[in-house]
């Protein structure tokens, strides 16, 4: 089984190309990834990991990724080689982006939740019955 999930922060805006044969949409970015743990007096590590989302899921990515977006990925490993004109071998390991997410809070992220918002709609608005005011007492 191949399957990763991932959850960090984008250290670019996705950059978007087109496949030449079938004018395919194509996103790339990179995550900033923190490791789990960190050695006692240390900074915390941070792994930079590619990304590539195609379609319908690169479409998605362009739109509403911006750089320094905490966003959640599930996709795939997978590794490529290619020869470039100087006939050198060049290896890429990345996540094939299957699924995306966003995992910024509406606080942290204003301006992409509030234009998510104004496109989709909010499940629950300001003017909802279930909307708490300030001076109101919640009974817990």
């Amino acid at each position: 089984m191949n399957k990763v999930i991932l959850m960090g922060r984008l250290t670019r805006d996705p950059e978007v190309r087109y496949t030449t044969n079938t004018n395919t949409l194509v996103a790339s970015f990179s995550l900033a990834v923190n490791r789990r743990f960190s050695k006692p007096g240390e900074e915390r590590q941070a792994d930079f990991i590619n990304v590539v989302a195609w379609n319908k899921t690169g479409e998605f990515c362009s739109k509403w990724f911006k750089k320094g977006q905490q966003v959640g990925v599930i996709g795939r490993l997978q590794t490529r080689n290619w020869e470039d004109e100087n006939k050198i071998k060049h290896y890429v390991t990345e996540v094939i982006a299957e699924e995306a997410y966003f995992a910024d809070s509406k606080r942290d992220n204003a301006t992409g939740a509030e234009s998510f918002e104004n496109t989709f709609g909010n499940t629950v608005s300001e003017s909802s019955e279930f909307a708490v005011q300030a001076d109101d007492e919640l009974p817990f």
